[in-house]
């Protein structure tokens, strides 16, 4: 019994020595960071709450701004998702199915950083959805406008990251027993009440994890924000980077990021807490 658990031992070590090089001591080293005062008083290295202090008064509005961003679209991409996954389960037209199933996959192989270039084209005043609109007629040239601030941002990111949220959604919709639906349409509920009222209590769990996951995934993204939109306020992610480069200000730096952290853990707490309190299906 013990050979086997020595050799399962020895094949997960490579794997464990990674994740605390690459993971484990640089964030463990970016916690202790956020606390330490460098050169404070005698000269030596203090704990305190300064770079906390210091991010406050220089950032509170991009904090602000970034819980309000990530949250509008993580709730967006949930509206969105539970729209193709009942589209793609109780949709009655095969050509319109079989065609959404095949294009909403797209952005799931797209970085976030070329999703970011691929929108400033498109989302500029002289880009291409402003060009379009106006050689259907339907938006007069001088009218145009930049979309090239938050409202960009959240399109980015609810097009890149709906298709994954989406394909969980649609996977767990196809699982569920198809009686239920069967019935309520029988007894007169259209598609839409049929999908609040049937589909997606079923599948809410699915749902939640989709969008935990996609909010910690957008609380990280450095690019977007920084391509999309050049005005303030922006995303923690710019404030840090830019604390970096600018000032080499690592410890307000590592605030932000503990703020992150927080905030992520948060969302992430809320859902493990719900699921205890429910329990396993």
């Amino acid at each position: 019994m013990r050979s086997p658990s020595l050799i399962g031992l020895l094949l997960v070590t490579p794997a464990l020595l990674l994740l605390a090089a690459l993971f484990v001591y640089p964030l463990g080293f970016s916690l202790v960071s956020a606390f330490t005062v460098e050169g404070a008083g005698d000269g030596g290295d203090r704990f305190g709450l300064f770079n906390f202090v210091n991010a406050y008064e220089l950032y509170a509005t991009d904090i602000a701004f970034t819980v309000l961003i990530v949250g509008l679209s993580t709730a967006l991409i949930g509206i969105f998702a539970v729209a193709i996954g009942g589209y793609l389960t109780l949709g009655e037209v095969g050509f319109a199915v079989a065609l959404l199933r095949w294009l909403y996959r797209w952005p799931l192989f797209i970085p976030f950083i070329v999703a970011a270039q691929c929108m400033r084209t498109f989302l500029a005043k002289n880009g291409l959805m402003n060009n379009a609109l106006s050689a259907a007629g339907l938006l007069e040239p001088l009218s145009a406008q930049s979309f090239l601030d938050w409202r960009g941002i959240v399109i980015t990111f609810v097009w890149k990251q709906t298709p994954f949220v989406a394909l969980l959604v649609a996977g767990a919709m196809a699982s569920i027993d198809r009686s239920t639906i069967e019935a309520a349409r029988n007894l007169g509920a259209s598609r839409l009440r049929a999908l609040i009222e049937i589909v997606v209590p079923q599948v809410h769990a699915i749902l939640v994890v989709g969008l935990v996951l996609s909010f910690v995934t957008m609380m990280s993204v450095l690019s977007v924000p920084m391509m999309i939109s050049g005005n303030t306020p922006t995303m923690m992610t710019v404030d840090m980077a830019f604390r970096i480069n600018a000032y080499g200000d690592y410890g307000t730096a590592n605030a932000l990021g503990f703020i992150s952290y927080l905030l992520t853990g948060a969302v992430a707490w809320i859902y493990l807490r719900r699921g205890v309190r429910e329990g396993p299906p």
